[in-house]
């Protein structure tokens, strides 16, 4: 099983406000695998920074919004 990232997002969440899009759309307008966004959506996988970048653009938000480093300890 893999390690859980300490890096939390909000994907899932602001895929729903965006038309409710799907993981592979996601996918493709970033260049990655649905597989990929599906890992860095359950926590299972951190993007790189890039990614993490046009994961951003893609919703219009900033990177903080999206992304959020959780410390070893936080709930």
């Amino acid at each position: 099983m893999a390690k859980a990232t300490r890096i939390k997002n909000r994907i899932r969440e602001l895929r729903f406000h965006a038309d409710e899009m799907t993981q592979a759309e996601l996918a493709r307008r970033i260049g990655v695998t649905r597989q990929t966004v599906l890992a860095i959506e359950q926590g299972k996988y951190s993007p790189s920074l890039e990614v993490a970048f046009q994961i951003a653009e893609v919703f219009g938000a900033p990177l903080t919004d999206v992304f959020e480093y959780a410390p070893e300890g936080a709930p």
